[in-house]
């Protein structure tokens, strides 16, 4: 067993837009000490430092991350940087019996999930308490909890038809020329499934599981000058017969984010900050057996459901859970393990999309990892002929 330790130390990888913010997050967690910064950019750095310890030593800092992990001065690292960079650094943090907090997604593909999740297992046979976290917060927003305690409380029933419209991504060109490394195949991986939405398919399988199959149509750069998706419909089957429906995109403007999840005993739906249970007195199912009525429903009860929120945006929550997991052992908001359910979802329905809409079994999500290498491939091809 290791030495019980009072903080977690801890070391944040990628100090870019949500990096600079886990700083903040971090230090203001009782459970941390943070030791040790790391980006490659040394004006991040100098950032980091104006802002954050302006009056207070900085921690050390460093401008690669295997030097960070090898240096002895982080027990657990969070990793917040480029989607394909997470999985070379997991395995160094595992390899030396670092505790890791990943950012979403896990990675770009299932099989570099898969990777990570097995150099995890393999660390656990050396260091039995190694622990791994995904940086899903939105499961610990009061609607969304709600949400998943109404599902498994069996207030709905059996699940017939989930449907979410998640359109209010909106980006513009400008957001994409912010980056050289934004919406590429080379330098993220994909689009708005890979980067926007990542939340929203955790969101999905966490209510109600993953799916046998997939359908999805949608635009390589249908409306911004991109190579990545920007718009996504699909279709998911599951082996009960239900469905479900997502659609996302980052050209909509006003965009929607509406939830409706029904059941045989009703409906519930999430939209502007309202949850709203349409609630059945019977099953629709009993109710259409047995009635003598040709098309009246069941009486159904309208009502808000209450819940409540912490009020923060979640990240510090779940830094917080990492810590005392590692600590004291207490439940992770997400185990880094199920991150690979939602990169399963965002593959298998990249590989029906770009094979023009074919309904794909989720098992096909690794086959997009040999499409990927041809687009990748494509891109830099493209890319040497317009130098």
């Amino acid at each position: 067993m290791s030495t019980p330790i009072k903080k977690l130390r801890l070391g944040i990888v990628g100090l870019g837009n949500m990096g600079f913010s886990h700083v903040g997050f971090a230090l203001n967690t009782a459970d941390i000490q943070l030791t040790a910064l790391c980006d490659n950019d040394p004006a991040r750095l100098e950032k980091v430092r104006e802002v954050y310890f302006a009056d207070k030593p900085m921690p050390v800092t460093f401008s690669d991350a295997m030097a960070m992990i090898d240096s002895g001065t982080i027990d657990g690292i969070l990793i917040s940087v480029p989607h394909y960079d997470h999985e070379p650094i997991t395995l160094a943090a595992f390899a030396k019996g670092v505790h890791v907090l990943c950012e979403k997604p896990l990675m770009v593909t299932v099989q570099g999930a898969k990777t990570m999740i097995a150099a995890w297992e393999a660390g656990k046979k050396r260091k039995p308490d190694l622990v791994f976290a995904a940086m899903f917060m939105q499961r610990t927003w009061g609607h969304w909890k709600k949400i998943k305690d109404l599902i498994v409380s069996g207030e709905l029933g059996r699940i017939v038809r989930t449907t979410w419209v998640v359109t209010d991504w909106f980006r513009t060109a400008q957001y994409y020329r912010s980056g050289g490394w934004r919406a590429t195949w080379n330098g993220e991986g994909g689009g708005v499934l890979t980067n926007q939405s990542p939340h929203n398919l955790d969101l999905l399988q966490w209510f109600i599981g993953m799916p046998e199959k997939i359908t999805a149509i949608g635009g390589l750069g249908k409306y911004h000058d991109i190579a990545v998706e920007d718009e996504v419909s699909a279709t998911l089957q599951y082996a009960d017969g239900s469905v479900a429906h997502f659609i996302t995109s980052t050209a909509e403007s006003p965009g929607t984010n509406r939830l409706e999840i029904v059941g045989e005993n009703g409906k519930l739906v999430y939209e502007n900050n309202v949850l709203t249970f349409h609630r059945n007195r019977v099953s629709m199912k009993a109710w259409s057996d047995t009635t003598n009525q040709g098309f009246q429903g069941p009486e159904c009860w309208t009502f808000p459901v209450p819940f409540t929120h912490h009020g923060e945006s979640g990240h510090r929550l779940v830094i917080q859970t990492f810590a005392r997991k590692i600590l004291h052992n207490e439940p992770l908001v997400a185990e880094g393990p199920e991150g690979i359910h939602q990169v399963t979802l965002t593959n298998a329905m990249m590989v029906s999309l770009l094979q023009g809409g074919k309904t794909v079994s989720t098992a096909q999500a690794e086959e997009f990892e040999g499409l990927l290498a041809g687009l990748k491939k494509a891109e830099l091809q493209k890319q040497g002929t317009k130098k």
